[in-house]
């Protein structure tokens, strides 16, 4: 093999274990809390995200949570699933960022959206990805759950319509 071919896989390769490595974010891990499988707990002070199994074991996520003073805590349901949702600023959002389209269409770099959302009933709050991966293991958003996209496509693959959502402490 040439010393040019070789370093093309070797870029080839690091391009992707460091794919692998970020996909990797999420990893398996005991959990007993006593909640149905297919819900969702996340733990603000930890910055995590489970997707309970059932089988005394959960999906684990990292994500960014709500700034303090724009956090939530208690139960929701997961009330539609968006693949590329174009995103309409909540009216605190807007209030705070005036300059602000009223609209940002999916699929655009500006969409703090990302791949894909999960909203939940009862508020402007949602489960998604996000273009600023920078974000997520912080305290960033105005309530809302940002996982990295490779992430919140795994998860939207998993949960259902209707599943509980618990935001605990």
């Amino acid at each position: 093999m040439s010393g040019r071919v070789a370093a093309l896989f070797g870029v080839a390769g690091a391009m992707l274990a460091g794919c692998l490595g970020a996909a990797q974010a999420r990893e398996v891990v005991p959990f007993q809390n006593g909640v149905a499988p297919g819900s969702v707990v996340i733990s603000v002070s930890q910055r995590k995200l489970y997707l309970v199994n059932g089988d005394g074991t959960a999906i684990r996520y990292p994500v960014a949570v709500g700034r303090p003073g724009k956090q939530w805590f208690g139960t929701a349901s997961i009330d539609g699933k968006y693949v590329a949702p174009a995103w309409s600023p909540p009216a605190e959002v807007k209030r705070d960022n005036p300059r602000l389209p009223n609209l940002i269409a999916g699929g655009s770099p500006s969409n703090p959206m990302g791949a894909a959302a999960m909203t939940l009933a009862g508020g402007e709050y949602a489960i998604h990805g996000t273009n600023r991966p920078n974000s997520v293991g912080t305290y960033a958003s105005y309530g809302c759950i940002r996982m990295y996209n490779q992430d919140v496509v795994d998860l939207y693959a998993r949960v259902d319509v209707g599943a509980q959502v618990y935001m605990t402490r």
